[in-house]
Formats: structure tokens, C-alpha cells, sequence
């Protein structure tokens, strides 16, 4: 996910760790997007956020990460993970909704 401004990206992301949506959110500042937008080519400099959850939770979400952002069509996207260190997968199902994979 990308979003407009810091507070913007803690807000969502505390907001989606605390309703155990993700396990975790990695803020990355210093993102400028280049993009087409109603006819026009935008630049904006933004944060990227990568979150971590587990498969069975992405539409959901996805729905409330849309309900909680400012931009009319919020950039989320979801990219598959080859592998991970186990105890880090483990904690990441812990961490979220239902735990389990």
C-alpha cells in the first residue's frame, strides 16, 4: 500500500494491527509515485507500506485498509511470498485473526 503522508500510514497501519488484520507494518518514506490519474500524469511523493498477514485475510483486508484511506482508489496489492524463516511465518499467523495458515 502506498499512502499520502506518515501519519496517515501509522494511522492505517496501527489501526489494522490492532484489529489483528496484519501482523505487522514496515513504513518506508522517500517513495515518489509517477502515475496516471483522470487524463492527467501525477507525481507524488508518498510512504510505502508493507504489510504482513496471511492469505485468508487478504479481502478483508483489503476492504478495511480502503475504508480507513483517504485516496479514492488506494493502491493495494498483495505479492506472494516464496518462503520465510519459520518462526517468523509462525508469528505472523499468531499475530493475526483466527491464527493458523
Amino acid at each position: 500500500m502506498t499512502a499520502p503522508d506518515a501519519e496517515t500510514a501509522r494511522s492505517i497501519a496501527r489501526a489494522l494491527v490492532e484489529e489483528r488484520l496484519i501482523a505487522c507494518a514496515s513504513l518506508v518514506p522517500g517513495v515518489t509515485s509517477i502515475y496516471r490519474w483522470e487524463g492527467a500524469v501525477e507525481e507524488a511523493a508518498e510512504l510505502l507500506v508493507v504489510m504482513k498477514t496471511r492469505p485468508a485475510l487478504l479481502e478483508r483486508l483489503f476492504a478495511r485498509a480502503a475504508e480507513l484511506h483517504p485516496y479514492e482508489v488506494p493502491e493495494l496489492l498483495a505479492v506472494p511470498v516464496a518462503g520465510g524463516l519459520a518462526a517468523y511465518c509462525r508469528w505472523v499467523a499468531e499475530e493475526t485473526e483466527g491464527g493458523g495458515a
